[in-house]
């Protein structure tokens, strides 16, 4: 059954009973003082059961239908009916499932109801089917208090209105409550599911975070070190055969590139090991650089300072990618120039890390070389601009030579100025 039709069905059934009681009452009264006749009575049954059945679909006509019966009651001077006891329904509906107006509409409606309930017995000496109860007698013995006796029942009328119109007002506002209490405990679980789906996502972003740091630290330090093996392989290519001590000299350097490339892979994999992911000095990283067989001219200007773990991390990470690079695609003919400026606390305030080199200005034929320094490039970019720093890649066309100068800026004084800063 629909939800609507259930709400409907009661007071659409006490409407049904309403209308046989009332016409029931319509044909079985014996004396009718009307001068429409039972017609009117009937007519009067009608409408109330109208009024009934619709009090909880529209409480509001309802209501308005309850005051029409009453007022050509009135007019016309048609008796009241027993079935009219009925209007507490539209009473109780009004208050609990009516508009705020129709609820203030019934608030008034309790006492004009109720004078005009004892003005209609005041006016008419008679109700048969209140014989039973002695209606007449107690008419008598209430006209021995004058019209004082009127104030009385209509102070009784009202509080048998207002019950009715009272218990609607109290589910109303209890339905309310229950309401409130349902969207609250609503409102309190989409807010945890929102904190749910937050830390979720958080933890998302942070593995993903995890994941690329990973994938960039695993790209510099393997890359790094297959660059420098791969030189060391080459240059032995062009040892003498009968000198077999540099060969073997050769071979350990290889040797310890890949042991300490492994060693790195392994810090790199360590969960929490921020220290362990820079084991090593800058100039190590030169120094292996030259072991490959590459010439390299290393300046560091200014003083050097102690750098915090996160900035060493990255400065030893960047200039490692940056000679990774200058290896694959540099000329063996031509030094690799390294730079470090420390800031020299007047215009300077960062570290800056250069590195030059000359490339090929095309890659010999058959060779298959590609130039797949973006991921790289990206990687150092990523990088500096996580700690404020940024890059700078360059090149120039001098006849056949290329060369190439990247550039990176980590702002050392800018976070020794703000670790001294007054608190």
């Amino acid at each position: 059954m629909d939800d609507r039709v259930r709400r409907w069905a009661p007071t659409i059934a006490l409407g049904v009973l309403v209308l046989a009681l009332g016409l029931a009452e319509a044909v079985s009264t014996p004396y009718v003082y009307s001068t429409h006749g039972r017609g009117a009575l009937a007519l009067v049954a009608v409408a109330t059961a109208g009024a009934v059945a619709a009090s909880r679909r529209f409480p509001g006509p309802a209501l308005a239908l309850a005051w029409l019966i009453l007022l050509l009651q009135l007019a016309s001077d048609t008796q009241l009916m027993l079935v009219q006891s009925a209007f507490v329904v539209v009473a109780f509906a009004s208050a609990r499932w009516g508009h705020p107006l129709t609820v203030a509409a019934s608030a008034l409606s309790v006492p004009g109801a109720a004078s005009c309930l004892v003005l209609l017995v005041a006016t008419q000496d008679y109700l048969p089917l209140l014989d039973v109860v002695g209606y007449q007698a107690l008419l008598d013995t209430a006209s021995r208090f004058g019209d004082s006796w009127r104030i009385g029942a209509v102070v009784i009328v009202v509080g048998l209105l207002g019950l009715p119109w009272l218990a609607g007002i109290a589910m109303r506002f209890s339905d309310r409550a229950r309401a409130s209490q349902v969207s609250q405990a609503r409102a309190e679980e989409e807010a945890a599911r929102a904190v749910r789906e937050s830390g979720q996502a958080l933890e998302i972003a942070r593995l993903r975070d995890e994941q690329a740091r990973l994938a960039r630290d695993v790209h510099d330090v393997v890359g790094h070190s297959l660059a420098v093996i791969l030189a060391q392989a080459e240059s032995a290519q062009y040892l003498p055969d009968d000198d077999p001590a540099r060969l073997k000299q050769t071979m350990a350097t290889i040797a310890t590139s890949a042991r300490s490339s492994l060693q790195e892979v392994r810090a790199v994999l360590t969960p929490d090991s921020v220290a362990g992911a820079a084991p090593r000095p800058l100039d190590t990283l030169v120094e292996g650089v030259r072991a490959g067989g590459h010439e390299v001219v290393s300046r560091e200007l200014g003083t050097p300072q102690p750098l915090p773990p996160e900035l060493e991390v990255v400065a030893y990470r960047v200039l490692q990618e940056m000679l990774t690079n200058a290896v694959k695609h540099g000329s063996r003919d031509e030094p690799v120039f390294v730079e470090r400026h420390w800031p020299d606390g007047t215009n300077a305030r960062d570290l800056r890390i250069e590195v030059r080199n000359a490339v090929l200005a095309a890659p010999p034929e058959g060779t298959g070389e590609v130039d797949d320094t973006g991921r790289g490039l990206d990687g150092m970019r990523q990088r500096l601009e996580a700690v404020g720093g940024r890059l700078d890649v360059r090149r120039r066309d001098e006849d056949a030579v290329v060369t190439f100068t990247v550039t990176a800026w980590l702002p050392v004084s800018r976070l020794r100025d703000g670790a001294g800063a007054p608190g």
